[in-house]
């Protein structure tokens, strides 16, 4: 029976582990599970010492996520078998994307032609697949309505693709490191996963549901609880650090080489049934003790969902790296927190236009510190983020773009005052006492004393265990990847790196920075390999063009 035999799914036989089971357990399941499948060499292989993979080890996984947030999170939901249809009385608004559904209704969405579904379609997601996933679970969310998903699912286990989920920490990614006193940008709703509605999740964890915006922290619980109410613990890895993801190249001579003694005929049957080890992972594990046990593993694919929020961005100038400079939020507040910038005269230096750079500036205001709000961008740029959100919603955010508009820096302004903006501005230096420079768009210098400072320019991912960076994969190979200005370069349908075969990307590194939308990478990878699998199984069944089963 080939390996790839959906009813000897890999998942279904990790089943029945507990979350206190070592990885060398799992592997000694590995090999048992695969049998002879691998040959002599493995069987005759010792078992792997605690939490360790073995290096020599030839087992190969279908799949290995890299990255436990909502996108990873999402994808091994989908690997799991879990299948979306169309609901019996459901009816899209959109007409003429309900008839092309109503066309195939027996068949699951994975099953269908994604091209073709999301052809017409428009939202805030470059990626044609995140918008029509979107617009299947959240029907016209973007007109203000509050429509049920359309998609029914169900658990197909016959669907399984056996993969492992790597992470740094518990399930939720950087949810789990986000500053707990701001309010998500997103509706509650539209941070949900398939299958577990958010608002029934909350209203058993608190009494009072105050509008549709949650805590960072509800979310981070959100997403731990779901991994463990879906079942998907089984594939789940905390404390697991990559330290290198490389190609591995094989060809026909060595692997005669290596078989001399099999036939012919043995070895294309043998070849069948094996997974390709496309890819060598390599890392290691934190335990309890603090020490590293390091792993290695082999799989067919890789799919990154490291998110973008790893490497906080510099503005590379001098004095960048003295202690008053923070480059994160959880840094700053852990300040204020302490009290270390309560009742300073001095003000805050706040560096960017975003999102959060808007939540500092709130913090340190909310907290009676004076803020210096330096941005490169003019008040009235277009494309300011401000001027996407409405008012009504999120009046916090508008608060502070009013203040950016209407408090900005001049030769009689007061930086005792509680806040002051510095449009079309940027920062020289910092200097040993605390002091900073800064530049105006004319070319005039300032010199301004500080109590501290906060660069929140954005972010990029930490893809160090990939050649260049990662930077080869992006649209510009020359620049690091971002979210924004140079994503992960994909097919648009299936997710596969374009650079890269075997290698998908999902979420924030292809673009998709908000959770409504990367769930559509969970479709795109999962319909891709779902057909390869498909290909894989009539390959057998004809044995493989010589009529061998």
């Amino acid at each position: 029976m080939p390996v790839w035999c959906c009813r000897c799914s890999l998942a279904g036989h990790f089943r029945n582990y507990s979350d206190t089971e070592t990885e060398g357990e799992i592997f000694n399941s590995l090999v048992q599970y695969f049998g002879d499948n691998l040959g002599r060499k493995v069987k005759t292989m010792p078992l792997v010492e605690e939490t360790s993979l073995l290096e020599g080890s030839s087992v190969s996984l279908p799949v290995v996520i890299i990255g436990n947030g909502p996108s990873g999170i999402c994808l091994s939901y989908m690997l799991s078998g879990y299948r979306p249809y169309l609901a019996p009385e459901a009816i899209h608004p959109n007409a003429i994307l309900h008839s092309k559904l109503e066309e195939a209704r027996h068949l699951s969405i994975v099953d269908q032609d994604l091209e073709y579904l999301s052809e017409g379609l428009e939202g805030r997601s470059s990626n044609p697949v995140a918008v029509l996933f979107d617009t299947l679970l959240h029907p016209d969310a973007d007109f203000g309505y509050d429509y049920p998903s359309i998609l029914h699912w169900k658990l197909e286990q016959h669907h399984c693709i056996p993969h492992l989920v790597l992470g740094k920490g518990p399930p939720g990614g950087a949810w789990h490191n986000m500053e707990g006193s701001m309010l998500t940008i997103s509706f509650g709703n539209w941070m949900e996963l398939p299958g577990l509605k958010f608002k029934d999740w909350v209203s058993n964890k608190r009494r009072n549901l105050k509008g549709d915006r949650v805590m960072p922290e509800e979310i981070a619980r959100y997403y731990k609880h779901y991994v463990k109410v879906m079942g998907l613990q089984k594939n789940f890895r905390e404390n697991t650090y990559i330290t290198s993801l490389s190609k591995l190249y094989r060809d026909q001579d060595d692997d005669n080489n290596q078989d001399r003694d099999i036939s012919t005929k043995h070895l294309q049957i043998e070849k069948s049934k094996l997974i390709k080890r496309n890819w060598e992972i390599r890392g290691y594990q934190r335990i309890a003790d603090g020490s590293h046990v390091p792993f290695c593993l082999f799989a067919e694919n890789v799919a990154l969902a490291t998110g973008t929020l790893d490497s906080p961005g510099h503005l590379e100038i001098e004095g960048e790296d003295f202690p008053f400079v923070f480059h994160s939020m959880p840094e700053f507040g852990a300040a204020v927190n302490k009290v270390k910038l309560r009742g300073k005269v001095d003000p805050v230096l706040i560096v960017g236009s975003g999102l959060t750079a808007a939540d500092a500036v709130l913090c340190a205001y909310n907290n009676n510190i004076p803020v210096m709000h330096v941005f490169r961008r003019r008040v009235t740029d277009p494309n300011l983020i401000f001027k996407q959100l409405p008012k009504k919603l999120y009046p916090e955010y508008h608060k502070v773009y009013h203040m950016m508009c209407t408090q900005s820096y001049s030769a009689d302004s007061n930086l005792l005052s509680d806040y002051t903006s510095f449009p079309e501005h940027h920062v020289l230096s910092f200097k040993s006492d605390m002091k900073c420079i800064l530049q105006s768009v004319s070319g005039l210098k300032k010199i301004f004393k500080l109590s501290a400072a906060v660069v929140l320019i954005g972010s990029h991912p930490n893809l160090s265990f990939l050649k260049e960076q990662g930077c080869y994969l992006g649209h510009n190979s020359s620049q690091p990847i971002t979210c924004k200005g140079n994503p992960v370069e994909i097919n648009a349908y299936t997710y596969e790196c374009v650079k890269e075969a075997n290698l998908f990307a999902l979420g924030p590194l292809v673009g998709d920075n908000f959770v409504r939308f990367l769930k559509g990478g969970a479709l795109g990878v999962t319909r891709c390999l779902a057909v390869r699998q498909k290909k894989k199984h009539l390959f057998v069944e004809r044995g493989g063009g010589d009529g061998i089963a």
